[in-house]
């Protein structure tokens, strides 16, 4: 089937924080959202929590795609859609890169780069292919909050290191894990999984371009 590999980029982090992906074309911008929450380790795409407000923007089309609902009665200058109908697939192809928002108190922002189109993934769930660096938790503060919080998080002998493991535990942070990331992306199913075309043994997969298990 037709899919994107998209690189997501958090902007401002050093050493750079990425993660390549591949999803199965026809995906809303709000499934977009939960891929990016999903391979990282904000909590907004646990149904759950409905936690911050995030935004995708389109400056050259004066389109903005958000969960804000005070957005959506303050339209002046630009165009504001929902992100749980309208698709990714003519943005992404059009403009080869989305600009998304998240938290509008710490302002996360990241770039989702098109790399490439594929028709020959067959899963119906988007798969984590690489990446590197971990992400940061909720509420963290920002940025420099986040680089703080990883100084004690990773110190034994800061004398702040076991207050800030519980804290972190609270917030579900987990440190970069593709395995257990892709496990999750598994929940994310937007397509049909076509099993006839995947060297599979009772949907254990055997051998695959893109997935492992």
């Amino acid at each position: 089937m037709k899919a994107y590999i998209i690189k997501i980029e958090l902007v401002d982090s050093n050493p750079l924080i990425w993660r390549r992906v591949i999803m199965p074309a026809d995906a809303t911008f709000n499934r977009l959202h939960d891929v990016i929450q999903a391979v990282t380790n904000f909590q907004s795409g646990y149904p759950s929590d409905g936690y911050h407000l995030f935004r995708f923007d389109f400056p050259p089309e004066k389109l903005a795609v958000t969960n804000d609902e005070e957005a959506y009665l303050e339209r002046l200058k630009i165009e504001i859609r929902k992100p749980t109908g309208l698709k990714i697939d003519k943005f992404l192809e059009a403009h080869k890169e989305i600009h998304y928002l998240y938290d509008f108190g710490s302002d996360w922002k990241f770039i989702i780069t098109l790399e490439n189109i594929v028709e020959d993934y067959y899963f119906g769930y988007p798969t984590l292919l690489d990446g590197a660096e971990s992400a940061p938790p909720e509420d963290v503060g920002g940025i420099d909050g986040f680089y703080e919080f990883l100084k004690i998080y990773r110190d034994e002998t800061h004398p702040e290191h076991e207050e800030m493991k519980q804290w972190a535990q609270l917030q579900r942070f987990r440190e970069y894990d593709p395995d257990r990331t892709n496990s999750i992306l598994k929940s994310l199913h937007y397509k049909k999984t076509e099993w006839n075309k995947i060297n599979h043994d009772n949907h254990r997969i055997i051998e695959d371009k893109y997935r492992k298990n």
